[in-house]
């Protein structure tokens, strides 16, 4: 008996949310090349049910990733207006957003003790002294204090996080030269302790950092630890698998 199925695959253009430089001032804001691409946000689905995840591509820089279908994408009108309210530049970065949180809200990507799981996704061009100073430990860095000498210095600096714990530190060698890191840790934050997932990532040239982003509070990234690792393991640098 041939078995029928109603599989079919919805293609759809989503416009760039945003251009902003790395939240990071250690060394990598400025000269940023801007780079102009779209999003092609690919939902299949299987047996006629519920899609299980949302693939989300820059097909002109070659990243790929996926969250699950129950996130929610942040649109560029509003991560426009929460990175202009915090004060962040606009300069230079590609982004996409998804939030897991019933009500998604665009602020919640510098917000602490989130109950659901805050994906942001970033794809930037190194000016010629970036690239040429970039190390692993500045892509460690790129986010939040990792390394001991940087946590030291933004402690001094009033960096409000404290009680730093690390959860993984992994060196990433991917296909065509690809290479970086991948970063679990935590940080409390007066009573509430929040944990950070990052996997950032640089070309062989060192010329493009791809970097994407998982943050909640401690309880919920425990409870939805397969998924994040499900999106952190999606992120993929040239030819999707």
């Amino acid at each position: 008996m041939k078995l029928h199925t109603c599989r079919k695959t919805t293609s759809v253009e989503v416009t760039p949310l945003t251009n902003r430089a790395f939240r990071s001032p250690r060394g990598l804001i400025g000269g940023f090349a801007l780079l102009t691409m779209s999003v092609l946000a690919t939902v299949g689905l299987s047996a006629c049910g519920a899609p299980a995840y949302t693939y989300v591509a820059d097909s002109k820089a070659g990243t790929y990733y996926k969250v699950p279908s129950q996130w929610h994408q942040i649109s560029q009108h509003d991560l426009n207006a929460a990175l202009s309210a915090g004060g962040s530049s606009t300069a230079g970065t590609w982004l996409t957003a998804f939030d897991a949180d019933p009500a998604p809200s665009a602020v919640h990507d510098d917000s602490i003790a989130l109950s659901q799981p805050f994906a942001l996704a970033e794809v930037s061009a190194l000016s010629s002294t970036a690239s040429d100073e970039l190390s692993y430990n500045m892509l460690r860095d790129i986010w939040l204090p990792v390394t001991s000498t940087t946590r030291q210095t933004d402690a001094s600096e009033g960096f409000p996080g404290t009680n730093f714990t690390q959860l993984r530190d992994q060196t990433i060698t991917a296909q065509q030269g690809v290479h970086g890191v991948r970063e679990t840790f935590q940080y409390t934050f007066g009573s509430v302790t929040d944990t950070f997932d990052e996997e950032v990532l640089t070309n062989a040239d060192q010329t493009e950092v791809y970097v994407l982003q998982v943050h909640c509070s401690e309880a919920c990234y425990t409870q939805n630890e397969t998924s994040i690792n499900t999106v952190m393991s999606s992120f993929t640098i040239g030819s999707p698998t």
